[in-house]
This record gives C-alpha cells, sequence and structure tokens, in this order.
C-alpha cells in the first residue's frame, strides 16, 4: 500500500514559480511510476507531468513544456513538479498519483492517488 500527500501549493503571480512535492509511504516507491495531474474549476482533469520509476524518463503534457519540471528524490521518497513561469491558467488542484507500472496520462489507471494542493496564480 502506498500512501500519497501533496504540498508545496498557495498563491503565486503570474510569472512566478512553485514548487509541489509529492511524498509517499512504503519502502518500494522509488520503483514506482509517478504522474502529476491538475484540474481547474469547471474542466476535467488534465495531464501535467509523469516520471517512470524504472529509467526516470519523463513525460509532458503539452500545455506545460518547457515550462515545468517533474523530478524524484528516492532517498526521501519524493516526487516534485517544479513550476516556473506559472500563468493564471495553471490555476488548479494538482494532485500527484503512483503506480508500479507507468501509466502514462491516464489518472484512473494509476493504482494510488493523492488530495491534491491549490495552487492559485493571480494575472
Amino acid at each position: 500500500q502506498v500512501q500519497l500527500v501533496e504540498s508545496g501549493g498557495g498563491l503565486v503571480q503570474a510569472g512566478g514559480s512553485l514548487r509541489l512535492s509529492c511524498a509517499a509511504s512504503g519502502r518500494t516507491f522509488s520503483m514506482y511510476a509517478t504522474g502529476w495531474f491538475r484540474q481547474a474549476p469547471g474542466k476535467g482533469r488534465e495531464f501535467v507531468a509523469a516520471i517512470r520509476g524504472t529509467d526516470g524518463r519523463t513525460t509532458y503534457g503539452d500545455s506545460v513544456k518547457g515550462r515545468f519540471t517533474i523530478s524524484r528524490d528516492n532517498a526521501k521518497n519524493t516526487v516534485y513538479l517544479q513550476m516556473n513561469s506559472l500563468k493564471a491558467e495553471d490555476t488548479a488542484v494538482y494532485s500527484c498519483a503512483a503506480d508500479e507500472f507507468y501509466s502514462g496520462s491516464s489518472w484512473t489507471a494509476y493504482n494510488y492517488r493523492g488530495q491534491g494542493t491549490q495552487v492559485t496564480v493571480s494575472p
């Protein structure tokens, strides 16, 4: 069983940066694929980024490429999402999800999911 807890959200001005953390329990988390997703009010859930557990390869949604970076610190059982050049349209609840197998951009395919952290970007 893996439990995920997100942190690092908050209010930031457009053009600013935030770093989100996804802390996990479970000694095998380093081998898990982990993804970040977001959901804005009145919109569907959107894939943001994912990192494989096996080789660390990363994948990004088109709307965040070049601005966001996903990374992991296996010693801390934590996956990060560094968000730079934030825009008002990045405002959403950001959630992480993990699975033993790489699940790409499908939220429901990940077996473990966190509760989310709010990111608000003011214009």
